[in-house]
């Protein structure tokens, strides 16, 4: 089994056990979205589960645990998000049916994007991965972690991990 992150890069591999996904057809049917958590490393870390007020991330048996996530309870409002010390986790929101999906991602950087406005959506490495359109930008435990909520081609999402404002 491969690392699932390469000391070299810092990038994660392909192969993930600290990933929680929810099945497609789930995604499909939830309006509001569903948190994605890729988190790679078991370490003594647990804000996405004391954040998230549905309980939807897991509690955790052992605090070095990665998040498990009951999907029956996650509505996507992305405080988990906003908490996750590592860019860990986002909200895919496929269910709009237009081959459009609005992401909701960490962002901790400046200068802030702007509703309306185009961002460049990267992948793992930095590469540029398509365009998408700044939704909202919200701050939801005003400590200057924002989420960005941006409308991207459907078929991107499991290639997106942050975007660069232009």
């Amino acid at each position: 089994m491969k690392d699932i992150a390469s000391f070299e890069s810092g990038v994660l591999s392909e192969v993930r056990p600290g990933v929680s996904r929810p099945p497609k057809e789930l995604w499909r049917k939830r309006k509001g979205g569903l948190v994605v958590v890729e988190c790679p490393q078991r370490i003594p870390c647990n804000p996405c589960h004391t954040s998230c007020p549905t309980g939807a991330i897991v509690k955790f048996e052992d605090i070095n645990d990665v998040p498990a996530v009951d999907y029956a309870k996650c509505t996507g409002c992305a405080l988990c998000v906003a908490k996750c010390p590592g860019l860990a986790c986002f909200v895919i929101d496929i269910a709009c049916g237009d081959g459009t999906a609005l992401m909701k991602l960490p962002y901790e950087m400046l200068p802030l994007p702007e509703r309306g406005g185009v961002v460049k959506c990267l992948g793992r490495t930095g590469e540029v991965v398509c365009d998408g359109e700044v939704k909202a930008v919200a701050e939801p435990h005003r400590d200057r972690t924002m989420v960005v909520h941006v409308a991207v081609p459907e078929d991107k999402v499991g290639d997106i991990r942050a975007i660069r404002v232009v």
